[in-house]
Protein backbone atom coordinates (compact mmCIF):
# COMPACT_ATOMS: atom_id res chain seq x y z
CA UNK A 1 0.00 0.00 0.00
CA UNK A 2 1.54 3.68 -0.89
CA UNK A 3 0.95 6.78 0.64
CA UNK A 4 1.10 10.05 -0.84
CA UNK A 5 2.28 13.25 0.53
CA UNK A 6 2.76 16.54 -0.46
CA UNK A 7 6.59 17.88 0.25
CA UNK A 8 7.45 21.87 0.16
CA UNK A 9 10.77 22.05 0.74
CA UNK A 10 13.93 24.46 0.03
CA UNK A 11 17.40 23.64 -0.21
CA UNK A 12 20.40 25.83 0.59
CA UNK A 13 24.09 26.14 0.26
CA UNK A 14 26.73 27.87 1.95
CA UNK A 15 30.47 28.39 2.46
CA UNK A 16 30.46 27.53 6.15
CA UNK A 17 29.50 24.35 7.84
CA UNK A 18 26.73 24.16 10.01
CA UNK A 19 22.80 25.67 10.33
CA UNK A 20 22.79 29.39 11.07
CA UNK A 21 20.86 30.27 14.22
CA UNK A 22 17.16 30.39 13.56
CA UNK A 23 15.73 31.68 16.98
CA UNK A 24 15.12 35.25 15.09
CA UNK A 25 12.87 33.88 12.56
CA UNK A 26 9.35 35.19 13.25
CA UNK A 27 7.06 32.64 15.35
CA UNK A 28 9.71 30.64 15.62
CA UNK A 29 10.08 30.24 20.00
CA UNK A 30 12.74 27.25 19.92
CA UNK A 31 15.00 25.16 18.14
CA UNK A 32 14.92 21.68 19.05
CA UNK A 33 18.07 19.10 18.11
CA UNK A 34 16.98 16.23 17.06
CA UNK A 35 20.26 14.62 16.64
CA UNK A 36 21.96 13.16 13.39
CA UNK A 37 20.50 10.60 10.94
CA UNK A 38 22.39 8.06 8.98
CA UNK A 39 20.70 7.89 5.43
CA UNK A 40 21.66 5.54 2.64
CA UNK A 41 19.16 6.13 -0.77
CA UNK A 42 19.74 4.16 -4.18
CA UNK A 43 18.24 5.71 -6.70
CA UNK A 44 17.08 4.51 -9.70
CA UNK A 45 16.23 5.44 -13.39
CA UNK A 46 16.87 4.31 -16.80
CA UNK A 47 20.04 3.94 -18.47
CA UNK A 48 19.10 7.11 -20.80
CA UNK A 49 17.71 8.74 -17.47
CA UNK A 50 14.15 9.49 -18.48
CA UNK A 51 12.92 10.14 -15.03
CA UNK A 52 15.62 12.68 -13.86
CA UNK A 53 14.89 14.25 -17.47
CA UNK A 54 11.32 14.52 -15.92
CA UNK A 55 12.59 15.62 -12.83
CA UNK A 56 11.24 12.38 -11.36
CA UNK A 57 12.88 10.66 -8.51
CA UNK A 58 12.84 7.00 -7.18
CA UNK A 59 14.38 5.85 -4.89
CA UNK A 60 14.94 2.94 -1.86
CA UNK A 61 16.07 4.39 1.38
CA UNK A 62 16.98 3.05 4.77
CA UNK A 63 17.52 4.86 8.31
CA UNK A 64 16.04 8.07 9.40
CA UNK A 65 12.42 7.92 10.52
CA UNK A 66 10.66 7.23 6.88
CA UNK A 67 12.71 4.14 5.60
CA UNK A 68 11.04 2.77 2.33
CA UNK A 69 10.83 3.11 -0.76
CA UNK A 70 9.87 7.25 -2.37
CA UNK A 71 8.99 7.99 -5.44
CA UNK A 72 8.62 12.25 -6.22
CA UNK A 73 7.00 14.36 -8.97
CA UNK A 74 7.27 17.76 -9.55
CA UNK A 75 4.16 19.93 -8.87
CA UNK A 76 5.74 23.37 -8.53
CA UNK A 77 9.23 24.53 -8.05
CA UNK A 78 10.04 23.19 -4.07
CA UNK A 79 6.50 21.61 -3.91
CA UNK A 80 6.16 17.51 -4.82
CA UNK A 81 4.02 14.99 -4.40
CA UNK A 82 6.03 12.11 -2.37
CA UNK A 83 4.73 8.72 -2.66
CA UNK A 84 5.92 6.19 -0.39
CA UNK A 85 5.72 2.33 0.07
CA UNK A 86 7.14 0.32 2.72
CA UNK A 87 10.62 -1.10 2.36
CA UNK A 88 11.03 -4.13 0.12
CA UNK A 89 13.97 -6.03 -2.02
CA UNK A 90 11.63 -4.97 -4.82
CA UNK A 91 10.40 -2.39 -6.45
CA UNK A 92 6.65 -2.17 -5.78
CA UNK A 93 3.90 -2.56 -8.78
CA UNK A 94 2.32 0.34 -7.66
CA UNK A 95 5.45 2.80 -8.30
CA UNK A 96 6.57 0.42 -11.13
CA UNK A 97 3.06 1.62 -12.95
CA UNK A 98 3.18 5.06 -11.73
CA UNK A 99 6.35 5.73 -13.55
CA UNK A 100 5.45 3.43 -16.61
CA UNK A 101 4.41 5.89 -19.17
CA UNK A 102 7.80 7.52 -18.48
CA UNK A 103 10.42 4.42 -18.91
CA UNK A 104 8.06 2.46 -21.47
CA UNK A 105 9.46 -0.80 -21.59
CA UNK A 106 13.01 0.14 -20.21
CA UNK A 107 14.80 -1.22 -17.21
CA UNK A 108 15.18 0.82 -14.11
CA UNK A 109 18.63 0.35 -12.52
CA UNK A 110 20.64 1.84 -9.61
CA UNK A 111 22.56 4.93 -10.73
CA UNK A 112 23.19 6.70 -7.91
CA UNK A 113 23.68 5.98 -3.91
CA UNK A 114 23.57 8.47 -1.64
CA UNK A 115 24.83 8.73 2.18
CA UNK A 116 24.11 11.46 4.11
CA UNK A 117 24.22 12.05 8.01
CA UNK A 118 21.61 14.35 8.17
CA UNK A 119 21.64 16.76 11.30
CA UNK A 120 18.00 17.96 12.17
CA UNK A 121 16.48 20.65 14.69
CA UNK A 122 12.69 21.12 14.95
CA UNK A 123 11.49 24.71 14.27
CA UNK A 124 8.31 25.03 16.94
CA UNK A 125 6.51 27.78 18.16
CA UNK A 126 5.22 28.81 20.99
CA UNK A 127 2.79 26.22 21.62
CA UNK A 128 5.22 23.38 20.47
CA UNK A 129 3.55 23.02 17.10
CA UNK A 130 6.09 21.66 14.60
CA UNK A 131 6.57 24.62 12.03
CA UNK A 132 9.09 23.01 9.51
CA UNK A 133 12.07 20.72 10.19
CA UNK A 134 15.46 22.11 8.94
CA UNK A 135 18.86 19.84 8.63
CA UNK A 136 22.82 19.98 7.34
CA UNK A 137 23.16 16.93 5.18
CA UNK A 138 26.70 16.09 4.63
CA UNK A 139 26.56 14.31 1.43
CA UNK A 140 28.50 11.63 -0.45
CA UNK A 141 27.64 10.23 -3.92
CA UNK A 142 28.58 7.46 -6.19
CA UNK A 143 27.44 6.58 -9.45
CA UNK A 144 26.74 2.86 -9.83
CA UNK A 145 26.85 3.11 -13.42
CA UNK A 146 29.23 3.83 -16.22
CA UNK A 147 32.52 5.20 -14.96
CA UNK A 148 31.22 5.13 -11.45
CA UNK A 149 32.68 8.74 -10.32
CA UNK A 150 31.34 10.17 -6.96
CA UNK A 151 31.05 13.55 -5.10
CA UNK A 152 30.26 15.26 -2.23
CA UNK A 153 28.99 18.64 -0.77
CA UNK A 154 27.07 19.93 2.07
CA UNK A 155 23.34 21.57 1.98
CA UNK A 156 20.77 22.98 4.00
CA UNK A 157 17.33 21.58 3.43
CA UNK A 158 14.16 23.46 5.34
CA UNK A 159 10.92 21.11 5.27
CA UNK A 160 7.73 23.03 5.89
CA UNK A 161 5.53 20.71 8.91
CA UNK A 162 1.97 19.75 7.08
CA UNK A 163 -0.43 22.21 7.44
CA UNK A 164 1.47 25.22 7.93
CA UNK A 165 1.52 28.15 5.97
CA UNK A 166 4.09 28.07 2.91
CA UNK A 167 4.81 31.55 3.63
CA UNK A 168 6.61 30.65 6.95
CA UNK A 169 9.53 29.34 4.65
CA UNK A 170 9.90 32.90 3.10
CA UNK A 171 10.73 33.87 6.88
CA UNK A 172 13.54 31.39 7.26
CA UNK A 173 15.27 31.92 3.85
CA UNK A 174 15.28 36.01 4.67
CA UNK A 175 17.00 34.70 7.76
CA UNK A 176 19.64 32.16 5.69
CA UNK A 177 20.39 34.54 3.24
CA UNK A 178 21.22 37.29 6.19
CA UNK A 179 23.54 34.67 7.52
CA UNK A 180 25.25 34.33 3.76
CA UNK A 181 23.21 31.04 2.76
CA UNK A 182 21.87 30.56 -0.75
CA UNK A 183 19.33 28.56 -2.64
CA UNK A 184 21.09 25.85 -4.42
CA UNK A 185 21.38 25.31 -7.96
CA UNK A 186 20.14 22.03 -7.71
CA UNK A 187 16.47 20.93 -7.38
CA UNK A 188 17.37 17.76 -5.74
CA UNK A 189 20.39 15.56 -4.45
CA UNK A 190 20.12 13.32 -6.87
CA UNK A 191 19.72 15.40 -10.28
CA UNK A 192 23.11 17.45 -8.66
CA UNK A 193 25.02 13.87 -7.60
CA UNK A 194 24.13 12.95 -11.72
CA UNK A 195 25.54 16.14 -12.60
CA UNK A 196 28.52 16.01 -10.58
CA UNK A 197 28.89 12.37 -11.42
CA UNK A 198 28.24 11.90 -14.79
CA UNK A 199 31.13 11.58 -17.64
CA UNK A 200 31.28 14.43 -19.89
CA UNK A 201 28.84 15.15 -23.19
CA UNK A 202 27.07 16.90 -25.05
CA UNK A 203 24.30 19.26 -23.70
CA UNK A 204 20.67 17.81 -24.72
CA UNK A 205 18.93 19.69 -27.68
CA UNK A 206 16.92 22.32 -26.77
CA UNK A 207 13.56 23.25 -28.51
CA UNK A 208 13.82 26.73 -30.42
CA UNK A 209 11.05 29.97 -30.10
CA UNK A 210 8.63 28.21 -32.94
CA UNK A 211 9.57 29.94 -36.18
CA UNK A 212 7.85 28.22 -38.85
CA UNK A 213 4.33 26.97 -39.53
CA UNK A 214 5.56 23.91 -38.61
CA UNK A 215 7.38 24.63 -35.33
CA UNK A 216 4.05 25.96 -34.11
CA UNK A 217 2.18 22.51 -34.99
CA UNK A 218 4.87 20.54 -33.64
CA UNK A 219 5.14 22.65 -30.54
CA UNK A 220 1.69 21.86 -29.86
CA UNK A 221 1.59 18.25 -30.74
CA UNK A 222 4.73 17.82 -28.04
CA UNK A 223 3.02 19.70 -25.39
CA UNK A 224 -0.40 17.33 -25.82
CA UNK A 225 2.30 14.56 -25.70
CA UNK A 226 3.82 15.60 -22.28
CA UNK A 227 -0.05 15.92 -20.92
CA UNK A 228 -0.42 12.35 -22.18
CA UNK A 229 2.47 11.07 -20.29
CA UNK A 230 2.58 13.31 -17.18
CA UNK A 231 -1.13 12.67 -16.90
CA UNK A 232 -0.26 8.86 -16.64
CA UNK A 233 0.50 8.33 -12.77
CA UNK A 234 -2.65 10.76 -12.10
CA UNK A 235 -5.15 8.57 -13.84
CA UNK A 236 -3.59 5.57 -12.65
CA UNK A 237 -4.21 7.11 -8.60
CA UNK A 238 -7.70 8.06 -10.16
CA UNK A 239 -6.67 12.01 -9.39
CA UNK A 240 -10.12 14.55 -10.06
CA UNK A 241 -10.45 15.34 -13.96
CA UNK A 242 -7.06 13.48 -14.71
CA UNK A 243 -8.99 10.74 -16.78
CA UNK A 244 -10.55 13.84 -18.37
CA UNK A 245 -7.72 15.57 -19.23
CA UNK A 246 -6.12 12.82 -20.75
CA UNK A 247 -8.46 12.14 -22.73
CA UNK A 248 -8.71 15.93 -23.72
CA UNK A 249 -4.86 15.84 -24.83
CA UNK A 250 -5.72 12.87 -27.38
CA UNK A 251 -8.04 14.96 -28.59
CA UNK A 252 -6.29 17.32 -29.31
CA UNK A 253 -3.31 15.78 -31.12
CA UNK A 254 -6.03 13.84 -32.74
CA UNK A 255 -7.77 16.99 -34.28
CA UNK A 256 -4.52 18.62 -34.67
CA UNK A 257 -3.06 16.11 -37.19
CA UNK A 258 -6.50 16.37 -39.23
CA UNK A 259 -6.44 20.14 -39.26
CA UNK A 260 -3.24 20.83 -40.37
CA UNK A 261 -2.89 18.54 -42.45
CA UNK A 262 -1.06 20.92 -44.72
CA UNK A 263 1.68 20.92 -42.42
CA UNK A 264 1.87 16.63 -41.31
CA UNK A 265 1.53 14.05 -43.32
CA UNK A 266 -1.57 12.53 -43.07
CA UNK A 267 -0.44 9.07 -44.30
CA UNK A 268 1.45 9.29 -41.72
CA UNK A 269 -0.22 10.71 -38.77
CA UNK A 270 -3.69 9.29 -39.94
CA UNK A 271 -2.72 5.85 -38.05
CA UNK A 272 -1.37 7.57 -35.15
CA UNK A 273 -4.80 9.27 -35.07
CA UNK A 274 -6.28 6.35 -34.66
CA UNK A 275 -4.71 4.67 -31.88
CA UNK A 276 -5.68 7.96 -30.00
CA UNK A 277 -9.09 7.25 -30.73
CA UNK A 278 -8.75 4.34 -29.36
CA UNK A 279 -7.01 5.50 -26.39
CA UNK A 280 -9.63 8.32 -26.33
CA UNK A 281 -12.44 5.38 -26.43
CA UNK A 282 -10.60 3.90 -23.55
CA UNK A 283 -10.42 6.71 -21.08
CA UNK A 284 -14.16 7.69 -21.76
CA UNK A 285 -15.82 4.04 -21.24
CA UNK A 286 -16.02 5.17 -17.43
CA UNK A 287 -16.17 8.94 -17.70
CA UNK A 288 -19.19 9.33 -20.13
CA UNK A 289 -21.19 7.50 -17.62
CA UNK A 290 -19.81 9.14 -14.12
CA UNK A 291 -20.80 12.85 -16.54
CA UNK A 292 -24.29 11.39 -17.12
CA UNK A 293 -24.57 9.99 -13.56
CA UNK A 294 -23.92 13.68 -12.33
CA UNK A 295 -26.56 15.02 -14.50
CA UNK A 296 -29.02 12.81 -13.58
CA UNK A 297 -28.62 12.77 -9.46
CA UNK A 298 -28.24 16.69 -9.73
CA UNK A 299 -31.42 16.29 -11.98
CA UNK A 300 -33.41 14.16 -9.50
CA UNK A 301 -32.20 15.89 -6.73
CA UNK A 302 -34.31 19.44 -7.86
CA UNK A 303 -37.24 17.07 -8.23
CA UNK A 304 -39.94 17.40 -4.86
CA UNK A 305 -39.66 14.14 -3.17
CA UNK A 306 -43.09 13.91 -3.70
CA UNK A 307 -42.69 12.91 -7.20
CA UNK A 308 -39.79 10.43 -6.91
CA UNK A 309 -41.71 7.09 -7.67
CA UNK A 310 -39.90 3.90 -6.89
CA UNK A 311 -35.46 3.61 -6.14
CA UNK A 312 -34.64 5.98 -8.98
CA UNK A 313 -31.17 6.69 -7.04
CA UNK A 314 -29.99 3.21 -6.62
CA UNK A 315 -31.11 2.55 -10.14
CA UNK A 316 -29.19 5.58 -11.65
CA UNK A 317 -25.97 4.67 -9.33
CA UNK A 318 -26.09 1.03 -10.72
CA UNK A 319 -26.33 1.51 -14.35
CA UNK A 320 -23.55 4.00 -13.58
CA UNK A 321 -21.27 1.73 -12.28
CA UNK A 322 -20.61 3.06 -9.23
CA UNK A 323 -17.07 1.86 -7.67
CA UNK A 324 -15.30 2.58 -4.14
CA UNK A 325 -12.41 4.84 -5.25
CA UNK A 326 -9.07 4.10 -7.15
CA UNK A 327 -8.84 3.69 -11.18
CA UNK A 328 -10.35 0.27 -12.88
CA UNK A 329 -8.83 -2.29 -12.93
CA UNK A 330 -9.99 -2.36 -16.95
CA UNK A 331 -8.37 1.04 -17.29
CA UNK A 332 -4.97 0.58 -15.70
CA UNK A 333 -4.97 -2.58 -18.33
CA UNK A 334 -5.23 -0.37 -20.98
CA UNK A 335 -2.39 1.84 -19.22
CA UNK A 336 -0.28 -1.22 -18.99
CA UNK A 337 -1.02 -2.36 -22.56
CA UNK A 338 1.50 -3.39 -25.03
CA UNK A 339 -0.90 -1.06 -27.47
CA UNK A 340 -0.71 1.83 -25.07
CA UNK A 341 3.31 2.10 -24.59
CA UNK A 342 3.72 1.24 -28.13
CA UNK A 343 1.59 4.23 -29.21
CA UNK A 344 3.82 6.28 -26.49
CA UNK A 345 6.86 5.17 -28.51
CA UNK A 346 4.92 6.47 -31.60
CA UNK A 347 4.36 9.66 -30.63
CA UNK A 348 7.92 10.02 -29.58
CA UNK A 349 9.43 8.93 -33.06
CA UNK A 350 6.95 11.57 -34.76
CA UNK A 351 8.69 14.17 -32.66
CA UNK A 352 12.21 13.37 -33.14
CA UNK A 353 11.70 12.85 -37.11
CA UNK A 354 8.42 14.75 -38.06
CA UNK A 355 7.04 13.66 -41.80
CA UNK A 356 6.91 17.87 -42.66
CA UNK A 357 5.14 18.72 -46.16
CA UNK A 358 6.37 21.98 -48.09
CA UNK A 359 3.98 24.17 -45.92
CA UNK A 360 5.51 22.93 -42.52
CA UNK A 361 8.51 25.63 -43.68
CA UNK A 362 6.29 28.39 -44.65
CA UNK A 363 5.56 31.14 -42.38
CA UNK A 364 2.70 30.62 -39.77
CA UNK A 365 0.88 33.94 -40.67
CA UNK A 366 0.01 32.57 -43.94
CA UNK A 367 -0.24 28.96 -43.46
CA UNK A 368 -2.10 28.73 -39.86
CA UNK A 369 -5.30 30.68 -40.30
CA UNK A 370 -6.12 28.63 -43.86
CA UNK A 371 -6.31 25.88 -41.54
CA UNK A 372 -8.27 27.38 -38.70
CA UNK A 373 -10.89 29.31 -41.47
CA UNK A 374 -11.19 25.89 -42.93
CA UNK A 375 -12.29 23.96 -39.49
CA UNK A 376 -14.67 27.06 -38.88
CA UNK A 377 -16.23 26.67 -42.42
CA UNK A 378 -17.34 23.49 -41.23
CA UNK A 379 -18.64 24.06 -38.08
CA UNK A 380 -20.75 27.18 -40.07
CA UNK A 381 -21.96 24.62 -42.69
CA UNK A 382 -23.13 22.23 -39.96
CA UNK A 383 -24.91 24.94 -37.73
CA UNK A 384 -26.81 26.14 -40.90
CA UNK A 385 -28.12 23.29 -41.37
CA UNK A 386 -29.03 22.14 -37.98
CA UNK A 387 -30.73 25.59 -38.15
CA UNK A 388 -32.89 24.62 -41.29
CA UNK A 389 -34.11 21.62 -40.08
CA UNK A 390 -36.85 20.75 -37.76
CA UNK A 391 -36.50 19.60 -34.09
CA UNK A 392 -35.93 16.11 -33.95
CA UNK A 393 -33.20 13.10 -34.20
CA UNK A 394 -31.70 15.07 -37.93
CA UNK A 395 -31.11 17.80 -35.98
CA UNK A 396 -29.90 16.23 -32.99
CA UNK A 397 -27.28 14.95 -35.28
CA UNK A 398 -26.29 17.92 -37.00
CA UNK A 399 -25.85 19.42 -33.53
CA UNK A 400 -23.53 17.53 -32.19
CA UNK A 401 -21.49 16.94 -36.13
CA UNK A 402 -20.98 20.79 -35.66
CA UNK A 403 -20.00 20.36 -32.19
CA UNK A 404 -17.28 18.16 -32.76
CA UNK A 405 -16.19 20.26 -35.72
CA UNK A 406 -16.35 23.69 -33.12
CA UNK A 407 -13.95 21.50 -31.01
CA UNK A 408 -11.38 20.99 -33.88
CA UNK A 409 -11.66 24.63 -34.34
CA UNK A 410 -11.18 25.93 -30.99
CA UNK A 411 -7.60 23.27 -30.99
CA UNK A 412 -6.93 24.33 -34.15
CA UNK A 413 -7.07 28.02 -32.84
CA UNK A 414 -4.97 26.89 -30.03
CA UNK A 415 -2.24 25.87 -31.90
CA UNK A 416 -2.45 28.95 -34.06
CA UNK A 417 -2.27 31.57 -30.88
CA UNK A 418 1.36 31.93 -30.18
CA UNK A 419 1.47 32.96 -34.40
CA UNK A 420 -1.56 34.53 -34.84
CA UNK A 421 -1.93 36.33 -31.03
CA UNK A 422 -5.23 38.03 -29.89
CA UNK A 423 -7.68 37.08 -33.33
CA UNK A 424 -6.81 33.39 -32.56
CA UNK A 425 -6.67 33.60 -28.68
CA UNK A 426 -10.46 35.43 -28.92
CA UNK A 427 -11.57 32.95 -31.57
CA UNK A 428 -10.75 30.22 -28.81
CA UNK A 429 -12.92 31.81 -26.43
CA UNK A 430 -15.69 31.79 -28.51
CA UNK A 431 -15.60 27.83 -29.87
CA UNK A 432 -15.41 27.16 -26.21
CA UNK A 433 -18.98 29.03 -26.03
CA UNK A 434 -20.33 27.38 -28.43
CA UNK A 435 -18.72 24.17 -27.81
CA UNK A 436 -20.34 24.45 -24.62
CA UNK A 437 -24.13 26.10 -25.75
CA UNK A 438 -24.10 22.42 -28.26
CA UNK A 439 -22.65 20.41 -25.50
CA UNK A 440 -25.53 21.25 -23.54
CA UNK A 441 -27.67 19.95 -26.21
CA UNK A 442 -25.29 16.80 -26.39
CA UNK A 443 -25.66 16.11 -23.03
CA UNK A 444 -29.31 16.61 -22.96
CA UNK A 445 -29.69 13.86 -26.08
CA UNK A 446 -27.62 11.21 -23.99
CA UNK A 447 -29.74 12.06 -20.93
CA UNK A 448 -32.68 11.01 -22.55
CA UNK A 449 -31.49 7.78 -24.20
CA UNK A 450 -30.30 6.66 -21.31
CA UNK A 451 -33.37 7.28 -18.82
CA UNK A 452 -35.46 5.45 -21.78
CA UNK A 453 -33.10 2.95 -20.82
CA UNK A 454 -33.66 3.19 -17.15
CA UNK A 455 -37.22 3.19 -17.67
CA UNK A 456 -37.65 0.29 -19.19
CA UNK A 457 -35.46 -1.65 -16.76
CA UNK A 458 -38.03 -0.37 -13.80
CA UNK A 459 -41.11 -0.84 -15.88
CA UNK A 460 -40.07 -4.77 -16.13
CA UNK A 461 -38.90 -4.95 -12.71
CA UNK A 462 -42.72 -3.56 -11.87
CA UNK A 463 -41.79 -0.27 -10.60
CA UNK A 464 -43.59 3.00 -11.94
CA UNK A 465 -41.71 4.77 -14.81
CA UNK A 466 -43.25 8.68 -13.71
CA UNK A 467 -40.14 9.85 -12.32
CA UNK A 468 -38.41 8.76 -15.42
CA UNK A 469 -41.22 10.58 -17.73
CA UNK A 470 -40.71 13.26 -15.62
CA UNK A 471 -36.98 13.68 -16.02
CA UNK A 472 -36.84 13.19 -19.74
CA UNK A 473 -39.59 16.28 -20.16
CA UNK A 474 -37.00 18.34 -18.35
CA UNK A 475 -34.40 17.18 -20.78
CA UNK A 476 -36.07 17.72 -23.87
CA UNK A 477 -37.10 21.39 -22.20
CA UNK A 478 -33.58 22.17 -21.61
CA UNK A 479 -32.41 20.89 -25.48
CA UNK A 480 -35.17 22.92 -26.99
CA UNK A 481 -34.05 26.14 -24.50
CA UNK A 482 -30.58 25.42 -26.56
CA UNK A 483 -32.27 25.34 -29.51
CA UNK A 484 -33.61 28.68 -29.68
CA UNK A 485 -30.65 29.89 -27.73
CA UNK A 486 -28.43 28.88 -30.93
CA UNK A 487 -29.96 31.33 -34.06
CA UNK A 488 -28.96 34.39 -31.67
CA UNK A 489 -25.79 33.17 -30.31
CA UNK A 490 -24.79 31.91 -34.06
CA UNK A 491 -25.47 35.61 -35.67
CA UNK A 492 -23.12 36.55 -33.41
CA UNK A 493 -20.28 34.89 -33.74
CA UNK A 494 -20.32 33.75 -37.57
CA UNK A 495 -18.04 36.00 -38.71
CA UNK A 496 -15.26 34.90 -35.77
CA UNK A 497 -12.41 34.40 -38.26
CA UNK A 498 -12.68 37.33 -40.32
CA UNK A 499 -9.81 39.20 -37.71
CA UNK A 500 -7.58 36.07 -38.42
Amino acid sequence: MADTKREIERKYESDHSGLPDLTGVAGVAAVIDKGVAQLDATYYDTEDERLAASSITLRRRTGGSDAGWHLKFPVSPGVRDEIQAPLSDSLPATLAGLVRSRIRNAELVPMVRLRSDRDVRDLVDSEGRLLAEASVDAVQAERLSGDGGTAQWTEIEVELADGVDPAFLDKVEKRLKKAGVRPSKSASKVARALAETAPKKLAPRSFEDPVSAGDHVLAYVRAQRDAIVELDPAVRQDAEDSVHSMRVATRRMRSTFKSFGKVLDREVTDPIGDELKWLAGELGVDRDREVLNERLSAALDEIPHTLVSGPIAERVSHWAGDRPGGASGRLIGVLDSHRYLTLLDTLDALLADPPLRKAAGKKPGKVLPKAVKKDFGKVSALVEEALELDPGSDRDVAIHEARKKTKRTRYAAEAATPALGKPAKELVKTMKSLQNLLGEHQDSVMARGTLRELSAVAHAAGESAFTYGLLYGREEQRAAAVEAELPGFWDGVKDATDGL
